[in-house]
């Protein structure tokens, strides 16, 4: 071992000079036949941990921070300790610390600042004791500053006491100093590789390369662009994405090694100890640029100077102060650049010249620095060894991590000592946040270090394999111990304000834990789970929004079938919670967790929307009495409703909701009605009584003058009511089958392209509106109501148009792929332009942005932007052009016809409710949907007159029938109900009516469209009946478009 510096009294074998300075390497006589491990210098004392666990002191003795009551001019073992193995030792100006390899921690020395941790405050201790306090756990790791002490356990948790004149302890300002170690809480849950101290700040580093300072920052060794002292830890933003693997601290100076093997240097550089060739303090991370050709693998600061290894050529460099030979350039003046130490250095993978006396050479293996003292560990050329790298974490220096490895101890210790201290250390480490958060680090490509509010820098599989593993018998008393750590100690402990996103891993890992999916846990793992996240502070729960928006989907969807669960777990018990309050309690839980997730998939579309539906409510949960209840909750009823989570109902439930809400504004409507009639007997007017229902007489052969005609003198509140329509001249009561006659027709008349209302797409079979027209605003603000009303009387009508059009109905923009479905030549050309991979477009396409239609057999060139016609489509432009293109045909074109449609449709169907329903359920509940069931329209059926379910005409009916193929399948119900889509509630709802007639083979069967009814003649053969049906069939025209 070689050391140099200044050493006043109790030199270590070595030779100095009057003023007890060593300006150059010397080798140290007391260590020539023992193997040091480490060493630590003080203020004016030198701490020897050697290889077999002994601790040698020297130096100044007048606070006992020797340990012993020998004189310090020569290294003595301390005695006190001689029964312990000892793996890590620390000073501060006059105290020590010894750290054995049982995580117990002695202290000794200088205690009037509370340093020593022994809850007194005595001037000095002689001999080491230990720290009591810490005594319950396993310390892992020590750094003393002057008068302040740092320690981190294995179970994450981190301990200060001492002085905190400066807020070294990152206790806040309310706390003096510190007699006994206390709990720095404001780190808790992050993962830490290391902490460091100088001489009153302090500093701790995350595995993923976080760093956070707090103390004294009069010259700017925090990092944090100025020099405001700090008393809690704060993150030294400008180093996140430096890759930061360890911090050594000067007394006033602060120097970082990266993982690249680059060295920034902060704070005070009066004596140049920043190496940035100026004596300047720097208040902010700087590279030291002298070293950025070299890979630098340890670095050392003393009292103020800094050291860095470059194990490629084996040298030391060393900067700053050297006015006591602390620096070993033979010299004893100041340096403010890295400067090689003086001697014979060479690298352990170099090669030396056949001249080179290789026993003059050392290779160095580590370097240690404090005060004004410098040691370099290291071996002679012939027998080296490696150099330690300070890049590479030693696992058993921080944060236990959890790991196949970690879980084969545990089993082992589990199996031989199932004993109380054993339960203990085992569940210690699965109760810590930290241990979990730094256990799944994504180390492909060092992905970890690049954790941010956007990146969580884990390894999800990994998680998810070893929980897989644990699932396993032979790990069952394990097992047994997560279920208790995470239940009472890890989940009701998370923070709602972490410090760090290294700190917030724990709530995607907890996740994968298989039995949050056993409903047995739900009210012990998984609702509180969803508790603590919905605890979360606006900042941290956009994090966990962010990271949600990276996962998978397979991750994803886990996550919302896993409070879907829980979810119907309640609803099907929730008669066994004797408590009312939990219950509602635990179900808001669970439902704001998976209204938290559906806004996160409304941005990233990691699932289908359908994916967060619960069929099985309607069965559970009377819908429309938690709409009543949900309507009273908007008007400041107190309660618990699902409605306000509408996203968990299928299009069933949002139309039943809202027909709900129809039957309640009709309801309301007849109610006022009804008094006013009552006021109007009263007050003998009965002349003016109002009736109940939107009554509508109409003539069919003036159908759409007459429903304008009637619908204009009704107000908004008339077209809440129950509809009933009469037609001039017949006597039939309208049951229901009238309204729905009207409405087909109608809708056929309004909707027949001779009036230019609409233009008929062929290719796809839709309507959109047309450019241009001629006719009045009415005629379309008439069609809107005409919808609305459909909608609000539960009718199903045969409507073309693309999705396009629910979208806009519930401020969806259109985009190219509802184009491809309206036009699908048109929507594939433009995405052949986007496609297009050449650079020639402009020559290619021949494009500008215009675009042309034909308006009454003349083709009009329109503009899509001002000066349109004079911008050519290129390569840039293009995504701007079909944008431009797809909105002129969804909304500039069309306008003013869409503005008076949605006018009128909105006037009878808008409200909150219909803004629950996503554009395809809009469209499946106004005209329908394809899912069909032949065999429940079979089973469903009603039959009158003779025929019954077994009847030989039936059942040769329904033989025919399921043999037809689905085209001619969809046209009998076109033919039987009006429309070839079946309502949303399914075929159930149809239930098709069948009578017999009396009238002869030869006669077709009859469809009554409006009452779903079937006029069947009594066919005495399959062939006969399929021959006359099919005639029948192709015979119809409808009120179809096509």
């Amino acid at each position: 071992m070689l050391c140099w510096g200044y050493w006043s009294l109790g030199q270590p074998g070595i030779s100095t000079n009057l003023q007890g300075i060593v300006a150059e390497p010397q080798v140290c006589g007391f260590i020539s036949d023992r193997s040091v491990k480490e060493v630590a210098c003080g203020g004016n004392h030198s701490v020897f941990l050697l290889e077999d666990g002994e601790v040698y002191t020297c130096g100044l003795n007048t606070k006992g921070q020797l340990g012993h009551e020998r004189e310090g001019n020569k290294p003595e073992q301390i005695g006190a300790l001689a029964d312990q193995h000892i793996i890590h030792v620390a000073c501060g100006e006059s105290h020590s610390l010894a750290l054995s390899d049982r995580g117990q921690l002695f202290s000794w020395g200088a205690g009037s600042d509370g340093q020593l941790g022994l809850m007194t405050t005595e001037d000095s201790v002689a001999v080491p004791r230990l720290i009591q306090k810490l005594n319950q756990q396993t310390i892992l790791q020590v750094s003393c500053g002057n008068w302040h002490c740092l320690a981190l356990a294995a179970d994450g948790q981190f301990f200060t006491w001492g002085k905190n004149s400066h807020g070294q302890l990152g206790l806040g300002k309310e706390f003096p100093s510190q007699a006994s170690p206390q709990r720095v809480r404001s780190l808790e849950g992050i993962p830490l590789a290391q902490v460091a101290a100088g001489g009153a700040h302090s500093f701790a580093l995350s595995l993923s390369g976080a760093v956070f300072g707090w103390g004294m920052n009069n010259a700017g060794q925090l990092g944090l662009s100025d020099e405001k002292d700090r008393e809690s830890p704060c993150h030294v933003k400008l180093l996140r994405t430096q890759k930061v693997v360890y911090i050594s601290c000067g007394e006033e100076h602060t120097a970082v090694l990266t993982k690249s093997g680059g060295v920034f240097t902060f704070g005070a550089g009066s004596c140049g100890q920043l190496g940035h060739d100026s004596m300047n303090d720097e208040v902010n991370p700087r590279r030291v640029l002298e070293l950025m050709g070299s890979e630098v693998t340890q670095i050392a600061c003393g009292r103020q100077h800094t050291l860095a290894f470059v194990p490629s050529s084996g040298l030391i460099y060393a900067f700053g102060c050297g006015a006591r030979g602390q620096l070993g350039t033979g010299h004893t003046c100041n340096v403010k650049c890295p400067s090689p130490v003086k001697g014979y250095w060479a690298a352990h993978s170099g090669q030396l010249s056949a001249r080179a006396d290789r026993f003059k050479y050392h290779i160095v293996k580590q370097i240690f620095s404090g005060g004004d003292q410098t040691f370099v560990l290291c071996s002679k050329y012939e027998n080296s060894s490696p150099a330690v790298d300070f890049r590479t974490m030693n696992q058993a220096h921080y944060t236990s991590l959890i790991n196949d490895e970690t879980i084969a101890v545990w089993r082992q210790k589990l199996s031989e000592h199932n004993n109380a201290n054993t339960i203990n250390g085992v569940v210690q480490i699965l109760s810590s946040a930290a241990c979990w958060n730094g256990s799944f680090l994504e180390k492909k490509i060092d992905e970890h270090f690049k954790t941010s509010p956007k990146i969580p820098g884990i390894d999800l599989n990994s998680t998810r394999v070893l929980f897989e593993k644990l699932m396993n018998s032979q790990h069952s008393m394990i097992l047994e111990q997560i279920l208790n750590s995470f239940e009472s100690c890890l989940i009701p402990q998370l923070s709602s304000s972490p410090p760090d996103v290294e700190a917030m891993r724990i709530y995607l890992i907890l996740p994968e834990f298989p039995l949050l999916q056993d409903s047995k846990y739900y009210i012990t793992l998984t609702i509180p789970l969803a508790m603590a996240i919905l605890r979360l502070d606006t900042n941290p729960s956009k994090v966990l929004d962010n990271w949600w928006s990276q996962v998978c989907p397979k991750y994803f969807m886990k996550l919302v079938n896993l409070y879907k669960g829980a979810v119907l777990y309640l609803l099907r018990g929730r008669k066994t919670f004797l408590i009312p309050v939990l219950f509602n309690n635990y179900i808001t839980a669970a439902l704001k967790l998976l209204e938290k997730l559906y806004k996160v998939n409304l941005k990233v579309k990691h699932v289908e929307y359908d994916t967060f539906y619960i069929p099985e409510i309607s069965s559970l949960v009377d819908i429309q009495e938690d709409y009543l209840m949900w309507f009273l909750h908007q008007a400041g009823m107190d309660t618990v409703t699902l409605c306000s989570y509408p996203f968990i109902f299928d299009a069933q439930a949002k139309t039943k909701m809202l027909q709900t809400d129809a039957e309640l504004q009709m309801q309301v409507a007849v109610n006022g009605a009804n008094l006013q009639n009552v006021f109007m007997l009263l007050t003998l007017e009965p002349l003016l009584a109002r009736s109940p229902f939107l009554v509508l007489h109409v003539r069919r052969n003036n159908l759409v003058g007459d429903a304008l005609r009637e619908l204009s003198i009704h107000s908004d509140i008339d077209l809440k009511k129950p509809l009933k329509v009469i037609f001039d001249g017949e006597e039939a009561v309208d049951a229901g089958g009238v309204t729905k006659e009207f409405f087909l027709l109608l809708l056929k008349e309004l909707l027949n392209p001779i009036y230019g209302m609409f233009t008929y797409y062929q290719d796809s079979n839709l309507l959109w509106f047309s450019d241009t027209c001629f006719v009045e605003h009415n005629w379309f603000h008439l069609i809107g109501i005409t919808c609305g009303l459909a909608i609000y009387n539960s009718t199903v009508v045969d409507l073309h148009f693309p999705l396009a059009l629910y979208k806009k109905l519930l401020n969806v923009k259109p985009g190219l792929e509802d184009l491809k479905e309206l036009s699908p030549t048109e929507g594939r050309s433009l995405q052949e332009l986007l496609d297009y991979p050449g650079e020639d477009v402009e020559e290619t396409f021949c494009l500008n942005f215009t675009i042309c239609r034909e308006s009454y057999g003349v083709i009009e060139q329109k503009k899509l932007i001002p000066g349109g016609d004079n911008v050519t489509v290129c390569k840039d432009n293009r995504q701007e052009f079909v944008d431009a293109y797809v909105n002129y045909v969804f909304q500039i074109s069309v306008h003013e016809w869409y503005t008076a449609f949605s006018s009128g449709f909105l006037k009878v169907c808008g409200g909150k409710v219909l803004e629950l329903f996503q554009p395809s359920e809009l469209r499946a509940m106004m005209v329908g949907n394809s899912n069909y069931n032949w065999e429940e329209l079979e089973e469903t059926a009603i039959y009158k007159g003779d025929y019954s379910a077994t009847h030989p005409t039936v059942k040769l009916f329904w033989e025919t029938f399921h043999e037809f193929p689905l085209e001619k399948k969809k046209k009998f119900l076109l033919f039987l109900t009006g429309s070839d889509r079946i309502p949303i509630y399914g075929m159930a709802s149809l239930q098709i009516v069948i009578q017999s007639t009396a009238s002869g083979e030869e006669y077709l069967p009859v469809a009554h469209t409006c009452y779903n009814l079937l006029d069947l003649p009594k066919y005495s053969s399959k062939e006969i009946l399929s021959a006359r049906l099919t005639q029948a069939l192709d015979n119809y025209e409808g009120f179809s478009l096509a």
